[in-house]
This record gives C-alpha cells, sequence and structure tokens, in this order.
C-alpha cells in the first residue's frame, strides 16, 4: 500500500513539474541570442548602446564667420577655438566684450572691487585692487561716453585655455575733459569648463595717462 502511494506521489509531482515547466516556456518564450541584457539598461551612468547603423551622425562642427571690423587673416586661429568649443561665436563674444569693457571701466572708476568679480582673472583683480588702494579708494570722475569699435586683433589656444584679445576704440571723459582712448584687452576661458564667463587676463592702454586701465 505504501508503495502504491509513493508511486502516485512521484507521478503527481512529475506532472506538477511539467505543468510549471511549460507555464514557464509560454510566459518567458525561448532563448533566441538576441535577447536584450537584464539590467544593463538601468545601470547608472551606463550608456545606450545602438546598432552601427542606428549610432546619430557627429555634430558637424561650424565654420567660423570673422566679426565686422576684425582682419581676415585671424580666422584660422579663430577656427581653432571653435573647433575646440563648438559654442564659441565670435559675434557674440566681441558683443560680451564690449559689455565687459564697460561694466569693468565703471567698477574700476568707482573704486568698486566687488563688481570685478566674475569680471577678471585674480592677478588683474590684484593690480586694479593696488592702483585703487594707492588713490585711498576714492572715486574718479570718469565716465564712457561711447565705444567706436571693437575688434579682435588675437586668438589662440593654450593648451585647454583660450584666448582672445580686443582692441577697443572708446570716446571717454576723464575729470571732465572728453578724449579718445584705446585699449588693447585679452580675455580667456578654459573651455572645459562648464562657467561660459571669459575673464580679463591681461591690459595693454596705447594711450597712457588718460585715467585708464594699465595692468
Amino acid at each position: 500500500m505504501s508503495d502504491g502511494s509513493s508511486w502516485i506521489e512521484i507521478v503527481l509531482l512529475a506532472m506538477l513539474a511539467a505543468f510549471i515547466g511549460l507555464r514557464l516556456v509560454s510566459v518567458l518564450g525561448k532563448r533566441t541570442g538576441h535577447e536584450r541584457a537584464v539590467g544593463d539598461a538601468f545601470r547608472p551612468g551606463a550608456p545606450e548602446i545602438t546598432a552601427p547603423s542606428q549610432r546619430p551622425a557627429a555634430k558637424l562642427r561650424g565654420v567660423v564667420a570673422v566679426p565686422t571690423g576684425t582682419d581676415g587673416t585671424l580666422a584660422p586661429k579663430l577656427q581653432a577655438i571653435v573647433d575646440a568649443d563648438p559654442e564659441f561665436n565670435p559675434e557674440r563674444f566681441v558683443a560680451g566684450a564690449r559689455s565687459a569693457y564697460g561694466m569693468i571701466l565703471s567698477a574700476f572708476w568707482a573704486s568698486d572691487s566687488r563688481a570685478l568679480e566674475g569680471l577678471v582673472s585674480d592677478e588683474i583683480a590684484d593690480n586694479f585692487g593696488a592702483a585703487i588702494g594707492e588713490r585711498d579708494g576714492a572715486r574718479l570722475a570718469n565716465s564712457l561716453d561711447s565705444i567706436e569699435s571693437a575688434a579682435i586683433v588675437n586668438a589662440e589656444m593654450i593648451g585647454q585655455m583660450a584666448e582672445v584679445t580686443v582692441r577697443f576704440n572708446a570716446r571717454v571723459t576723464i575729470a571732465g575733459t572728453p578724449t579718445n582712448t584705446v585699449d588693447v584687452w585679452t580675455f580667456s576661458r578654459h573651455i572645459g569648463s562648464r562657467d561660459p564667463a571669459w575673464l580679463l587676463i591681461a591690459t595693454d592702454d596705447d594711450t597712457p595717462g588718460d585715467g585708464n586701465l594699465d595692468a
């Protein structure tokens, strides 16, 4: 009797195992060798892998447009910066440089060192701070009347640093006297930085004695 019960239990278990196996096959399907790996697509930071024919085309680098007033022979140098940083646009850069020129001059004349933060390098900030200290923080009665022109006169990549030099021809009033001034300023930016700001790293005042910056 016990032998008969054992055989019945074995047969029932075998039937149950076969039933479960059939259900798994119907639900999961058969492996074909083309299954997507489980877990990889959800791994933090894992890149999505596509077939070669589905890979997106590489982003084409733009051909540089030389801004009005800038010597056309600088095109290869500007192109080198565009190749390193496709977001660089010389025309927009010149517009930004004009704005920075006015803000930096106003801050320096007003002896406002804080306003220079984020606009100039640490070295330039120290030089300007020293000049402000020499006049005991006195404000200068100067004003920027107009920027007659702003043109890129040099551009280069030095490692990961992009440097662009701009020549400004401006009309300023120094202690009540209108005068023309020429300033050559160099701006720099690390192309790998998420910060899009360009910092003033050097100035070369071509009109000595007019109260402008010469650092």
